[in-house]
């Protein structure tokens, strides 16, 4: 029997002080006045959520921590210690009052909630408004991908058609109906040319393709996956729709896009739309991973990294695995982009330290300064500052100099990302390869709070490799293999291009996802499809196939418990 809850409930363990509930600005696109006001006004609290659902702290960082992308130790023993959140997410060691868990199903619920209300404030003009009709579809859309997330995560949805109503609680094929339900209700009415911020028919078709490429684990999500060919030949079909379209392309620089205006790259399909936003949280997507002896804009003195989490050993590991002598960054453009035009005789930094490398500096105005991209080893450049905590200055620009590490011992040495990496002997701040894959915005108004790079939740690459995915499970090597190297030989903007794969089978395909989407969200979900997730890596050895789903807060289930039965927490926990 289906369990029935109200959504109210589950929020009602909330405590947010007055900017903890952050309501965002968004594009001109939502604004306007009479029923166009009511319009915008109901759909701008749902879509303007969404980069505070997907903070670090929250959904980003309950996806990455717990896969082998990242590792996050108590740097110096209590930096990042937050209660040990991060320590149980890394280790499969979660409990129900986690508070990275709390977080993220507070938000991901109450977005979802908004949904709701913008649904039924837009039901009532929707018979004489054609663009009420479209906000509605948006919003059934948007609702059913927050319920996939929850899905993914919790292996449970909500449907809940009115405030009035209890909420469902589905969950295996009945919660995979119902989302499915959701999308192809919308998928042939709704809009084709909103752009990568709003929820659109290519979005639909690429989400049911999503849903579809990992029915198999949704429906038993502590087995081993049954991949049914309807399954894949609806992924086939839906992805086919999108790349038959010839609405997008792939981005022959593969850093455009996580830029400043990515908004307009023709790979993006859904995003978070921070166009003119004069504040939000997405910087700290650009700046977790950074050292916090990095500048990464001369011209925000205070904008710095906080030297977060790390990929591990294992996961580089699968670079050089598969690049062998070559190194990877010579070997694939999406794995490094040097942008810091360092002078071959300053790259040797033996016998020099930050207190007698004063001349060993390249001058760079500010707006001409890029940090390295991608992933980061060894020593980063970047402006430094004086004992006054001024950037020093140079003709026309800026000192750029090899980093010097800045929390621990005043600056007495450089700053040396290495690959080991763990909780206690390898902790310190400089420990690990760095991820910076998003730009740290050249328009942000402050550095690190604010920017105007769109947070990228689906992509062209993204349709391409599902379907090559599909294929493959269906025994269509050849149109797979066709697939992944449409993509891995797409970023022709400058080498090294990646050169195309003579053979795929499940193991490169699992291994390409991870090269292309890294620090996507979407590595967690790929290692349980791929039966991964019960893998050991660096401080990682648990093996419970319960830890696929994580835990429902303790703080959910307290706050409904009025309702007898109605919310069962997963098994395991």
């Amino acid at each position: 029997m289906k369990n029935k809850i109200t959504i109210g409930l589950l929020t009602l363990s909330l405590s947010w002080s007055c900017t903890d509930l952050e309501e965002q600005v968004l594009d001109e696109s939502l604004t306007g006045s009479g029923q166009a006001e009511a319009i915008s006004g109901a759909i701008a609290p749902a879509y303007g959520m969404l980069p505070s659902t997907f903070r670090h702290t929250r959904y980003f960082g309950l996806q990455l921590i717990p896969s082998d992308e990242a590792i996050l130790p108590a740097r110096g023993g209590d930096q990042w210690y937050d209660g040990g959140m991060y320590l149980d997410a890394h280790t499969h060691n979660m409990t129900p009052s986690n508070a990275l868990v709390r977080d993220s199903w507070n938000y991901l619920t109450t977005n979802i909630s908004r949904t709701l209300t913008a649904i039924e404030a837009l039901k009532p003009l929707v018979e004489t408004n054609a663009e009420a009709a479209a906000a509605l579809y948006e919003m059934k859309a948007l609702r059913a991908y927050l319920n996939m997330l929850m899905l993914d995560s919790w292996g449970l949805v909500f449907k809940k058609e009115s405030a009035a109503e209890t909420s469902e609680v589905l969950r295996g094929q009945e919660a995979i109906d119902y989302i499915d339900s959701e999308f192809l209700s919308v998928v042939d009415v709704i809009n084709t040319d909103r752009g990568p911020g709003r929820m659109t028919q290519a979005a639909v078709w690429g989400f049911l393709a999503k849903l579809h490429l990992n029915a198999a684990v949704y429906r038993d999500p502590y087995g081993t996956p049954n991949f049914t060919t309807e399954d894949m030949n609806r992924v086939i079909a839906y992805t086919d729709n999108i790349i038959n379209s010839g609405a997008f392309s792939l981005s022959p620089e593969y850093f455009d896009l996580f830029n400043d205006n990515n908004h307009d790259n023709p790979e993006l399909i859904f995003a978070l739309d921070l166009r003119g936003v004069l504040r939000n949280d997405h910087s700290r997507w650009a700046y977790w991973s950074m050292s916090g002896s990095l500048f990464p804009r001369p011209e925000f003195p205070n904008a710095d990294g906080t030297d977060g989490p790390a990929i591990t050993p294992e996961f580089y590991q699968t670079w050089v695995d598969a690049y062998g002598d070559t190194d990877p960054a010579d070997a694939d453009a999406r794995f490094y982009q040097k942008n810091v035009n360092v002078p071959e005789a300053f790259e040797d930094l033996a016998g020099f330290t930050p207190q007698n490398d004063q001349e060993r500096y390249i001058c760079v105005a500010a707006e001409d300064f890029e940090i390295d991209r991608g992933i980061l080893r060894g020593t980063p450049w970047g402006p430094r500052k004086d004992a006054a905590g001024n950037f020093y200055r140079c003709d026309g620009g800026y000192r750029i100099y090899a980093v010097g590490e800045r929390r621990e011992a005043n600056m007495e040495y450089y700053v040396d990302h290495t690959l080991d990496i763990d909780f206690t002997a390898n902790n310190g701040y400089a420990s690990g390869y760095r991820v910076s894959k998003y730009q740290f915005s050249h328009t942000s108004p402050d550095g690190n709070n604010a920017s105007s790079v769109d947070l990228v939740l689906l992509r062209y690459a993204e349709i391409y490799q599902m379907r090559a995915e599909a294929k493959l499970r269906n025994g269509d090597n050849a149109g797979a293999l066709a697939d992944v190297n449409t993509v891995r030989t797409s970023r022709t903007a400058r080498a090294p291009i990646p050169a195309a794969l003579n053979a795929i089978d499940l193991d490169i395909m699992y291994r390409e996802r991870g090269f292309e989407f890294y620090w996507e969200m979407s590595r967690r979900t790929d290692m349980i499809r791929f039966g991964h997730y019960e893998d050991s890596w660096t401080e990682k050895t648990d093996t419970d196939v319960n830890h696929r789903l994580f835990p429902i807060p303790q703080s959910a289930i307290d706050g409904a418990s009025n309702v007898q039965g109605y919310l069962v927490q997963n098994q395991g926990y």
